[in-house]
């Protein structure tokens, strides 16, 4: 698995993005400005940098222009930011980056982002001309998309059953944001196995007892996936 750096001013989406880049094994490291970044991407070479444009001391842009003038910008960097626009996009692509996150950024999107960040070298190279000549309003054109030369990023939520869908917000405190990642995750589950407690417990690993507490505890509504003799 990939080091991935994490530059956040905010200790709670630094924690919570650890969280979920950890859980699908990848080192995380962990910056809170501009001097700690640069520190641990020279001690560690990440294999991969999510930074955040707006911070107290240096902003993200001219952290990423730094690095790419001083021929450091040898790692895919994706952008985040909860005030992006399409000018901001284009800029950063401009300077190196090969993608841009508008928070709150959905579990979805960021893991589909690094994994294409991961799968290909950083790029110099973006969609400049092309967003730019469709920056106004009628196109559609997204902060995304004019990463991606104006097409548009697959931004479906994740998916939990058949007419079902949830997105997660990751600007929330950590324990919020694990909890509805929790509950859709049984509710996906239960929705795949008929309601059946026994086969959704052999499937999450989950002792049969523990299961009906843990669902108990996350609000999960069991009666609308319930069928005769499951539970």
């Amino acid at each position: 698995m990939a080091t991935i750096l994490v530059v956040d001013d905010e200790l709670g989406i630094r924690a919570l993005l650890s969280e979920i880049l950890a859980d699908e094994g990848h080192t995380i490291e962990l910056a809170e400005n501009a001097a700690q970044a640069r520190a641990c991407r020279e001690r560690l070479r990440p294999d991969l940098v999510l930074l955040d444009i707006w911070m107290p001391d240096v902003d993200g842009i001219t952290l990423l222009k730094e690095w790419g003038a001083t021929s450091l910008l040898n790692m895919p960097v994706i952008m985040m930011s909860g005030h992006g626009t399409i000018d901001t996009a284009v800029e950063a692509t401009k300077f190196g980056a090969m993608a841009f996150l508008e928070k709150p950024i959905t579990l979805q999107k960021l893991l589909r982002a690094v994994e294409q960040g991961l799968a290909k070298p950083a790029s110099r190279t973006g969609a400049l001309s092309h967003a730019t000549s469709n920056s106004h309003d009628d196109t559609g054109l997204t902060v995304e998309s004019a990463m991606t030369g104006g097409v548009m990023l697959p931004t479906a939520p994740l998916m939990l059953g058949p007419q079902s869908e949830q997105s997660f917000d990751l600007d929330r405190p950590l324990r919020e944001a694990r909890d509805a990642f929790e509950k859709s995750y049984f509710e996906f589950h239960l929705a795949q196995e008929n309601g059946s407690m026994t086969r959704v417990a052999e499937k999450t690993g989950l002792e049969r007892t523990h299961l009906y507490r843990k669902l108990k505890q996350l609000g999960v509504d069991l009666s609308r996936n319930k069928r005769s003799g499951m539970l």
